[in-house]
Protein backbone atom coordinates (compact mmCIF):
# COMPACT_ATOMS: atom_id res chain seq x y z
CA UNK A 1 0.00 0.00 0.00
CA UNK A 2 1.27 3.72 -0.60
CA UNK A 3 0.62 6.23 1.67
CA UNK A 4 1.14 9.97 0.77
CA UNK A 5 2.49 11.75 4.53
CA UNK A 6 0.91 14.61 5.91
CA UNK A 7 3.92 17.10 7.68
CA UNK A 8 3.08 15.05 10.51
CA UNK A 9 3.71 11.80 9.32
CA UNK A 10 0.17 10.74 11.41
CA UNK A 11 -0.13 8.13 8.81
CA UNK A 12 3.07 6.57 9.91
CA UNK A 13 2.33 7.40 13.69
CA UNK A 14 -1.18 5.20 12.90
CA UNK A 15 0.71 2.40 11.21
CA UNK A 16 3.49 1.88 13.91
CA UNK A 17 1.01 1.78 16.65
CA UNK A 18 -1.45 -0.74 15.22
CA UNK A 19 1.45 -2.80 13.83
CA UNK A 20 2.88 -2.68 17.59
CA UNK A 21 6.83 -3.75 16.91
CA UNK A 22 8.61 -5.02 19.32
CA UNK A 23 11.46 -2.72 18.54
CA UNK A 24 12.18 -0.26 15.77
CA UNK A 25 15.28 0.11 13.42
CA UNK A 26 15.83 2.67 10.78
CA UNK A 27 17.95 2.61 8.42
CA UNK A 28 19.90 5.55 6.49
CA UNK A 29 22.68 7.20 4.59
CA UNK A 30 25.05 9.74 5.29
CA UNK A 31 22.88 12.19 3.38
CA UNK A 32 19.58 11.21 4.26
CA UNK A 33 20.61 11.14 8.36
CA UNK A 34 21.50 14.86 7.80
CA UNK A 35 18.46 16.36 5.69
CA UNK A 36 15.64 13.59 6.10
CA UNK A 37 15.80 11.66 9.53
CA UNK A 38 15.50 15.19 11.77
CA UNK A 39 11.84 15.62 10.04
CA UNK A 40 11.25 11.62 10.65
CA UNK A 41 12.29 11.78 14.06
CA UNK A 42 10.60 15.41 14.64
CA UNK A 43 7.18 13.62 14.14
CA UNK A 44 7.93 10.06 15.07
CA UNK A 45 5.50 9.74 18.04
CA UNK A 46 6.11 6.36 20.04
CA UNK A 47 7.51 4.93 22.85
CA UNK A 48 8.94 1.72 20.99
CA UNK A 49 12.63 1.65 21.07
CA UNK A 50 14.44 2.91 18.13
CA UNK A 51 18.07 2.42 17.04
CA UNK A 52 19.35 4.58 13.95
CA UNK A 53 21.79 2.55 11.44
CA UNK A 54 23.73 4.94 9.22
CA UNK A 55 25.78 3.43 6.43
CA UNK A 56 27.86 5.35 3.40
CA UNK A 57 25.99 6.33 1.17
CA UNK A 58 26.71 5.32 -2.90
CA UNK A 59 25.73 2.19 -5.10
CA UNK A 60 29.29 1.52 -4.38
CA UNK A 61 28.79 0.38 -0.93
CA UNK A 62 25.47 -1.38 -1.58
CA UNK A 63 27.50 -5.49 -1.97
CA UNK A 64 27.83 -8.32 0.45
CA UNK A 65 30.08 -6.61 2.68
CA UNK A 66 27.91 -4.22 3.82
CA UNK A 67 25.07 -6.76 3.92
CA UNK A 68 27.64 -8.65 6.25
CA UNK A 69 27.96 -5.57 8.54
CA UNK A 70 24.28 -4.79 8.66
CA UNK A 71 23.08 -8.12 9.91
CA UNK A 72 25.80 -8.17 12.48
CA UNK A 73 24.36 -4.79 13.82
CA UNK A 74 20.64 -6.03 13.46
CA UNK A 75 22.27 -9.17 15.78
CA UNK A 76 23.87 -6.99 18.25
CA UNK A 77 20.66 -4.99 18.42
CA UNK A 78 18.83 -7.93 19.31
CA UNK A 79 16.08 -7.37 16.30
CA UNK A 80 13.63 -10.02 16.22
CA UNK A 81 10.61 -11.22 13.93
CA UNK A 82 8.41 -8.57 15.32
CA UNK A 83 11.19 -5.31 14.63
CA UNK A 84 10.48 -3.07 12.32
CA UNK A 85 13.15 -1.78 9.37
CA UNK A 86 12.65 1.35 8.79
CA UNK A 87 14.40 2.34 5.39
CA UNK A 88 14.53 6.23 4.98
CA UNK A 89 16.35 6.39 1.64
CA UNK A 90 17.37 6.37 -1.98
CA UNK A 91 17.04 3.48 -4.21
CA UNK A 92 20.24 2.15 -2.50
CA UNK A 93 19.02 2.38 0.67
CA UNK A 94 14.88 0.59 -0.20
CA UNK A 95 17.37 -2.13 -2.17
CA UNK A 96 19.90 -2.64 1.12
CA UNK A 97 17.32 -2.46 3.48
CA UNK A 98 14.63 -5.01 1.97
CA UNK A 99 17.28 -7.02 1.23
CA UNK A 100 18.27 -7.33 4.56
CA UNK A 101 15.13 -7.23 6.28
CA UNK A 102 14.13 -10.21 3.73
CA UNK A 103 16.82 -12.17 4.47
CA UNK A 104 17.82 -12.01 8.37
CA UNK A 105 15.62 -14.67 10.20
CA UNK A 106 14.36 -15.31 7.08
CA UNK A 107 12.65 -12.18 6.78
CA UNK A 108 11.17 -9.72 9.51
CA UNK A 109 8.65 -6.45 8.63
CA UNK A 110 10.32 -3.52 6.60
CA UNK A 111 8.82 -0.05 5.22
CA UNK A 112 10.09 2.42 3.00
CA UNK A 113 10.33 6.32 3.17
CA UNK A 114 11.87 7.37 -0.36
CA UNK A 115 13.86 10.28 -0.15
CA UNK A 116 14.91 10.56 -3.82
CA UNK A 117 12.88 10.81 -7.20
CA UNK A 118 14.48 7.84 -8.35
CA UNK A 119 13.10 5.73 -5.50
CA UNK A 120 10.06 7.11 -4.91
CA UNK A 121 9.06 6.11 -8.73
CA UNK A 122 10.77 2.94 -8.91
CA UNK A 123 13.35 1.54 -6.63
CA UNK A 124 10.71 1.26 -3.69
CA UNK A 125 7.91 -0.09 -5.65
CA UNK A 126 7.22 -3.37 -6.45
CA UNK A 127 9.20 -6.15 -4.03
CA UNK A 128 12.72 -6.21 -5.78
CA UNK A 129 15.32 -6.27 -3.00
CA UNK A 130 18.71 -6.33 -4.14
CA UNK A 131 23.30 -5.74 -3.83
CA UNK A 132 25.40 -5.90 -6.41
CA UNK A 133 27.97 -8.49 -6.62
CA UNK A 134 31.20 -8.71 -9.14
CA UNK A 135 30.04 -5.14 -10.55
CA UNK A 136 26.40 -6.66 -11.34
CA UNK A 137 23.55 -4.41 -10.47
CA UNK A 138 21.08 -5.97 -8.04
CA UNK A 139 22.56 -9.84 -9.19
CA UNK A 140 21.67 -10.91 -5.56
CA UNK A 141 18.48 -10.07 -4.39
CA UNK A 142 15.07 -11.50 -3.20
CA UNK A 143 11.52 -10.48 -4.04
CA UNK A 144 9.88 -9.29 -0.79
CA UNK A 145 7.08 -6.88 -0.24
CA UNK A 146 7.90 -3.81 1.59
CA UNK A 147 4.32 -3.78 4.37
CA UNK A 148 3.69 -0.24 3.60
CA UNK A 149 4.93 2.30 1.20
CA UNK A 150 4.86 5.65 2.77
CA UNK A 151 5.92 8.66 0.20
CA UNK A 152 6.83 12.52 1.91
CA UNK A 153 7.20 14.32 -1.93
CA UNK A 154 9.27 17.28 0.11
CA UNK A 155 11.84 15.50 0.75
CA UNK A 156 12.83 16.22 -3.29
CA UNK A 157 13.74 19.91 -1.76
CA UNK A 158 17.00 18.41 -0.44
CA UNK A 159 18.02 16.81 -3.59
CA UNK A 160 20.52 17.91 -6.22
CA UNK A 161 19.71 18.14 -9.58
CA UNK A 162 21.76 15.34 -10.63
CA UNK A 163 19.41 13.28 -8.24
CA UNK A 164 16.14 14.92 -10.28
CA UNK A 165 17.30 14.08 -13.32
CA UNK A 166 18.27 10.08 -12.38
CA UNK A 167 14.67 10.04 -11.29
CA UNK A 168 13.46 11.58 -14.01
CA UNK A 169 14.10 8.90 -16.55
CA UNK A 170 12.24 6.18 -14.62
CA UNK A 171 9.34 8.32 -15.04
CA UNK A 172 10.04 8.60 -18.72
CA UNK A 173 9.69 4.59 -18.98
CA UNK A 174 7.03 4.48 -17.50
CA UNK A 175 5.56 6.78 -19.90
CA UNK A 176 7.00 5.15 -22.83
CA UNK A 177 6.24 1.57 -22.05
CA UNK A 178 2.52 1.67 -20.55
CA UNK A 179 1.18 5.54 -20.62
CA UNK A 180 1.58 8.03 -23.91
CA UNK A 181 -0.39 10.53 -22.24
CA UNK A 182 2.45 10.61 -19.14
CA UNK A 183 5.05 10.84 -21.84
CA UNK A 184 3.66 13.45 -23.10
CA UNK A 185 3.00 15.64 -20.00
CA UNK A 186 6.40 14.89 -18.69
CA UNK A 187 8.52 15.47 -21.90
CA UNK A 188 6.26 19.15 -21.76
CA UNK A 189 8.05 19.81 -19.05
CA UNK A 190 11.09 22.52 -19.73
CA UNK A 191 12.73 22.60 -17.23
CA UNK A 192 13.14 20.29 -14.48
CA UNK A 193 12.99 20.73 -10.69
CA UNK A 194 11.14 19.27 -7.58
CA UNK A 195 8.29 21.76 -8.04
CA UNK A 196 7.79 20.74 -11.76
CA UNK A 197 7.75 17.14 -11.32
CA UNK A 198 5.91 16.88 -8.21
CA UNK A 199 2.44 16.64 -9.46
CA UNK A 200 3.48 13.86 -12.19
CA UNK A 201 4.70 11.29 -9.49
CA UNK A 202 1.14 9.66 -8.48
CA UNK A 203 0.92 8.78 -11.54
CA UNK A 204 4.15 7.33 -12.70
CA UNK A 205 3.80 5.63 -9.46
CA UNK A 206 0.33 4.11 -10.26
CA UNK A 207 1.55 3.16 -13.66
CA UNK A 208 4.49 1.01 -11.98
CA UNK A 209 2.62 -0.46 -9.23
CA UNK A 210 -0.03 -1.61 -11.42
CA UNK A 211 2.43 -3.51 -13.96
CA UNK A 212 3.73 -5.15 -10.40
CA UNK A 213 0.02 -6.40 -9.59
CA UNK A 214 0.01 -8.19 -12.59
CA UNK A 215 3.29 -9.95 -12.25
CA UNK A 216 4.65 -9.85 -9.13
CA UNK A 217 7.55 -12.65 -10.05
CA UNK A 218 8.64 -11.34 -13.44
CA UNK A 219 7.41 -13.44 -15.07
CA UNK A 220 5.92 -12.11 -18.50
CA UNK A 221 4.31 -8.27 -18.59
CA UNK A 222 6.39 -6.70 -15.71
CA UNK A 223 9.52 -7.75 -17.70
CA UNK A 224 8.41 -4.54 -19.76
CA UNK A 225 9.74 -2.87 -16.52
CA UNK A 226 13.30 -3.07 -17.80
CA UNK A 227 12.76 -1.28 -21.03
CA UNK A 228 16.43 0.57 -20.79
CA UNK A 229 18.09 -1.65 -18.79
CA UNK A 230 19.53 -4.20 -20.57
CA UNK A 231 22.01 -2.10 -22.29
CA UNK A 232 21.57 0.75 -19.16
CA UNK A 233 22.56 -1.52 -16.95
CA UNK A 234 25.57 -2.97 -18.49
CA UNK A 235 27.16 0.77 -19.07
CA UNK A 236 26.44 1.17 -15.36
CA UNK A 237 28.16 -1.92 -13.90
CA UNK A 238 31.12 -0.74 -16.78
CA UNK A 239 31.27 2.76 -15.18
CA UNK A 240 31.42 0.95 -11.57
CA UNK A 241 34.16 -1.73 -11.75
CA UNK A 242 36.09 1.89 -13.36
CA UNK A 243 35.42 3.39 -10.24
CA UNK A 244 33.50 5.84 -12.03
CA UNK A 245 29.92 6.26 -10.82
CA UNK A 246 27.47 7.56 -13.28
CA UNK A 247 23.69 8.35 -11.84
CA UNK A 248 21.38 5.42 -12.72
CA UNK A 249 18.85 7.32 -14.48
CA UNK A 250 20.98 8.51 -16.73
CA UNK A 251 22.52 4.88 -17.63
CA UNK A 252 18.71 4.57 -18.23
CA UNK A 253 18.44 7.04 -20.21
CA UNK A 254 22.07 5.92 -22.57
CA UNK A 255 19.53 2.15 -22.17
CA UNK A 256 16.26 3.93 -23.67
CA UNK A 257 18.18 5.64 -26.61
CA UNK A 258 19.90 3.21 -27.86
CA UNK A 259 17.02 0.12 -26.86
CA UNK A 260 14.58 2.57 -28.95
CA UNK A 261 16.78 2.31 -31.77
CA UNK A 262 17.47 -1.28 -31.87
CA UNK A 263 13.40 -1.76 -31.82
CA UNK A 264 13.57 0.06 -35.09
CA UNK A 265 16.32 -2.29 -36.46
CA UNK A 266 14.32 -5.26 -35.37
CA UNK A 267 11.19 -3.81 -37.23
CA UNK A 268 9.24 -3.09 -34.28
CA UNK A 269 8.95 0.47 -33.99
CA UNK A 270 8.93 3.30 -36.67
CA UNK A 271 11.77 5.49 -37.73
CA UNK A 272 9.71 8.87 -36.92
CA UNK A 273 8.55 7.70 -33.91
CA UNK A 274 11.90 6.27 -32.36
CA UNK A 275 13.45 9.65 -33.79
CA UNK A 276 11.18 11.50 -31.72
CA UNK A 277 11.29 9.48 -28.64
CA UNK A 278 15.55 10.06 -29.34
CA UNK A 279 15.16 13.87 -29.44
CA UNK A 280 13.17 13.85 -26.27
CA UNK A 281 15.24 11.79 -24.21
CA UNK A 282 18.68 13.76 -25.32
CA UNK A 283 17.03 17.00 -23.99
CA UNK A 284 17.31 16.36 -20.95
CA UNK A 285 20.51 13.67 -21.03
CA UNK A 286 23.98 15.41 -22.89
CA UNK A 287 25.32 12.54 -24.48
CA UNK A 288 27.90 10.35 -22.20
CA UNK A 289 31.02 9.82 -23.39
CA UNK A 290 31.35 5.90 -23.21
CA UNK A 291 34.65 5.48 -25.75
CA UNK A 292 36.37 3.77 -22.98
CA UNK A 293 34.62 1.35 -23.29
CA UNK A 294 34.36 -1.13 -26.59
CA UNK A 295 30.85 -2.83 -28.18
CA UNK A 296 32.40 -6.19 -27.09
CA UNK A 297 33.06 -4.77 -23.47
CA UNK A 298 29.20 -3.89 -22.87
CA UNK A 299 27.63 -6.99 -24.94
CA UNK A 300 30.00 -9.32 -22.20
CA UNK A 301 28.13 -7.64 -19.36
CA UNK A 302 25.06 -7.82 -21.16
CA UNK A 303 25.49 -11.19 -21.45
CA UNK A 304 25.22 -11.26 -17.19
CA UNK A 305 21.69 -9.77 -17.21
CA UNK A 306 19.39 -11.30 -14.86
CA UNK A 307 16.04 -11.20 -17.73
CA UNK A 308 18.39 -13.60 -19.88
CA UNK A 309 17.54 -17.16 -20.61
CA UNK A 310 18.84 -19.94 -22.75
CA UNK A 311 21.87 -18.45 -23.28
CA UNK A 312 20.10 -15.15 -25.43
CA UNK A 313 19.98 -11.63 -24.02
CA UNK A 314 16.31 -11.01 -23.21
CA UNK A 315 15.27 -7.24 -24.20
CA UNK A 316 11.89 -4.98 -23.04
CA UNK A 317 11.74 -3.06 -26.15
CA UNK A 318 8.79 -0.83 -27.29
CA UNK A 319 6.16 -0.93 -30.22
CA UNK A 320 4.84 2.60 -29.82
CA UNK A 321 5.18 4.97 -27.48
CA UNK A 322 2.88 4.02 -24.35
CA UNK A 323 3.24 -0.04 -25.92
CA UNK A 324 6.10 -1.98 -24.09
CA UNK A 325 7.06 -5.63 -25.37
CA UNK A 326 9.34 -8.13 -23.31
CA UNK A 327 11.17 -11.17 -24.40
CA UNK A 328 12.92 -9.69 -27.50
CA UNK A 329 15.58 -11.59 -28.69
CA UNK A 330 17.62 -9.29 -30.80
CA UNK A 331 20.43 -10.21 -33.66
CA UNK A 332 23.57 -9.72 -32.34
CA UNK A 333 24.11 -7.40 -35.21
CA UNK A 334 21.46 -4.77 -34.78
CA UNK A 335 22.49 -4.67 -30.82
CA UNK A 336 26.15 -3.49 -32.18
CA UNK A 337 24.62 -1.34 -34.46
CA UNK A 338 22.11 0.15 -31.55
CA UNK A 339 25.28 1.05 -29.50
CA UNK A 340 26.94 2.50 -32.75
CA UNK A 341 24.07 4.94 -32.87
CA UNK A 342 24.08 6.11 -29.45
CA UNK A 343 27.90 6.55 -30.30
CA UNK A 344 27.21 8.93 -33.33
CA UNK A 345 24.86 11.40 -31.22
CA UNK A 346 28.10 12.22 -30.25
CA UNK A 347 28.70 14.36 -33.78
Amino acid sequence: MITTLDDNFSQLNQYIQQCSPSKILILVDENTHQYCLPTLLGNLETDIPFEVIEIEAGEELKNINTAVQLWEILSEFEADRSSLLINLGGGVITDMGGFIASTYKRGFPFVHIPTTLLAMCDASIGGKTGIDHLFLKNIIGTFALPDHLFVYPPFLKTLPYEELISGFAEMLKHGLIADATHWEQLTAIDTLSAEAIAPMIERSMQIKQKVVEQDFKEMNIRKTLNFGHTIGHAIESLFLKQGNLIPHGVCVAIGMIAETWLAVLENLIDEPTATSIVQNISKYYPYVDISGFTNEDILAMMRNDKKNADGKINFSLLKNIGNGLFDCKCSEANILKSLNFYRTLNH
